[in-house]
């Protein structure tokens, strides 16, 4: 047989589903001569019949099945490597695809120079709404050959195996595996393989299709999206420990700022986005594991990050779990501190007391934000529903509190408004907010969801209302969050006298912020008829022939 250009391995385990898909994707590239190795961890469902008839479709293919299983992607990726054929490495996990041009554009770049390996852009595939975007893009911008980590450490951001085509004379070269018997093998691997290449050349051009489902189910979601498991954490603070390791022992401890940020940015904040969702038990045994780590990690790599990240880790760090989980809603929103304190030279600090440290003080001080003293659309304030209750019909009363840490609203009564825009159209609720005590404010809004201003082929999504304060003939609009344990409430709302039924669902968003949620969903009519007749209609083909029939009627 001709000897292949391309070996790419398929890992596989229980997904005889999608394992079609992804193979497909394969067989259907620009560069024909590649070998594909379909490497099974031992699955239980159909997947070895789904594999050999795969196999028996197309002798590029061979179907390698692992005699138990491993739990994890380095046993069969490794296996693949022992019998892959080709002088260049691929790999693909089964639930993901290759962009048709993909071999195509690695290969070439290995043969335009020589290097130890070739990366590309990674598009990124939300199964629930169908959105597309790039993984870490500015990273893969232009076609360039980096000459070693060293001239641009932020590519330890880029961590994905899946991404690269690898030389196999590089791999055996430096006797470099998949690690086996831990999860997030991918960093290890990657961080070996970014500090032993002497060349490594970035392409532009999309080279990985992957498919993300960050609100899965616990029980298929991936490794990644399994973060509300203790186990996960200590996985991943253990693999942090072997990089590290590998730096020192590499001779690229000079490195370790770098990967300690790409942590604390990266790995540390999807967890922290998660803190206000966790029970006192989880953040207990989350802090045991992550805070001795954190202790390790440069302080130059924390002085790197913005302000409200190094407020949730320095409250965790200080085993204040409670306020870190407040301080955490706000992570990546303009959402303010219910309080700050002032020490005697004016320094403001996050929370009701001084820091009694070096450290705390340093990383408590909020003064880059400005509360007091940012133009007024831009303030940071705090909203809060302190209580929400269901009314007659349709109506909902929200008991909203203020925060203004910054004291930017003057004393006595505020005017707000309620804002929300089903369907592209505003509905503004005013109510008032009365002081309460200095940078505290508290107001009731009752909101009439009958009144929601619906498109004519009625409306289908998720909302969440904001609040807007308005002083001088300026306004600022802020989010609005919700207690995270009411329970969700749908009622049917009959909207245009009956004739646009839908159902409204009110709820606190579950994650991020934990902002109040409505979700609209049309029934009854507006869903079988009159959504798929507008549908229809806007179509460009057919908005078009309207036009045309209008300038003739003109």
């Amino acid at each position: 047989m001709t000897r292949p250009d391309v070996t790419v391995t398929v890992i596989v385990y229980n997904d005889a589903a999608r394992l079609p898909r992804a193979v497909a994707s394969l067989r259907a590239q620009t560069h024909a001569n590649i070998e594909i190795v379909i490497s099974d961890d031992h699955s239980t469902d159909d997947t070895p019949s789904v594999a050999r008839e795969l196999a028996a479709q197309d002798h590029r293919i061979r179907y390698l099945r692992l005699p138990e299983n491993s739990g994890g992607c380095s046993a069969p990726r490794n296996r693949a490597i022992e019998i892959a054929r080709a002088p260049y490495l691929m790999f693909l996990d089964s639930d993901d695809e290759l962009p048709p041009r993909a071999v195509e554009s690695l290969l070439a770049a290995h043969r335009e120079r020589e290097v130890d390996f070739t990366m590309g852009a990674v598009r990124r595939v939300r199964v629930d709404n169908g959105r597309r975007s790039t993984w870490m893009p500015h990273l893969v911008a232009e076609h360039r050959t980096v000459e070693g980590i060293e001239a641009d450490p932020r590519l330890f951001f880029e961590h994905l195996s899946t991404s690269k085509m690898y030389a196999r004379s590089f791999l055996d070269r430096h006797r470099l595996r998949f690690p086996e018997g831990i999860h997030y093998e991918d960093q290890l691997f990657s961080a070996q393989a970014y500090c032993l290449a002497k060349a490594f050349t970035i392409i532009p051009e999309p080279v990985y299709i992957w498919y993300i489902e960050p609100f899965a189910a616990a029980s298929s979601a991936s490794i990644s999206n399994q973060r509300h498991k203790i186990s996960n954490v200590r996985d991943r603070v253990h693999v942090q420990r072997l990089i590290d390791d590998f730096l020192v022992s590499s001779g690229h401890a000079g490195l370790r700022e770098d990967k300690d940020y790409k942590f604390l940015k990266h790995d540390f904040r999807m967890y922290a986005g998660d803190l206000p969702y966790r029970d006192q038990e989880w953040l207990t045994a989350f802090a045991d594991l992550v805070n001795p780590y954190l202790d390790t990690l440069a302080p130059e790599a924390y002085a790197r990050l913005p302000r409200p990240e190094r407020v949730v880790l320095e409250l965790l760090r200080e085993g204040r779990p409670a306020d870190a989980q407040q301080a955490a809603r706000g992570l990546g929103h303009p959402v303010a501190p219910r309080q700050v304190t002032t020490d005697t030279a004016g320094v403001p600090y996050w929370g009701d007391r001084v820091p009694s440290t070096d450290r705390a003080r340093r990383e408590l001080d909020l003064s880059e934000l400005e509360l007091d003293t940012r133009p007024f659309p831009t303030a940071q304030f705090r909203h809060e529903i302190t209580s929400l209750t269901t009314g007659a019909g349709p109506s909902l009363t929200l008991a909203v509190r203020t925060y203004d840490p910054g004291l930017r609203l003057p004393v006595g009564p505020q005017r707000a408004c309620l804002l929300l825009s089903p369907g592209g159209r505003r509905m503004t609720v005013p109510f008032r907010l009365d002081p309460v005590r200095p940078g505290v404010f508290e107001g009731t809004v009752r909101l009439d969801l009958a009144a929601a201003p619906l498109p004519l082929q009625g409306f289908e999504g998720v909302r969440h209302p904001l609040i807007r304060l308005d002083q001088q003939g300026l306004a600022n609009s802020g989010l609005l969050l919700a207690p995270l344990d009411f329970p969700a409430r749908t009622i049917r709302i009959n909207y245009r006298s009956g004739t646009a039924p839908h159902e409204v669902t009110v709820e606190p968003e579950g994650r991020n912020p934990g902002r109040l949620q409505l979700r609209w969903r049309p029934v009854g009519v507006t869903a079988r008829v009159v959504r798929p007749v507008v549908r229809r209609v806007a179509r460009p083909k057919v908005r078009t022939a309207a036009r045309l029939v209008a300038s003739v009627l003109k």
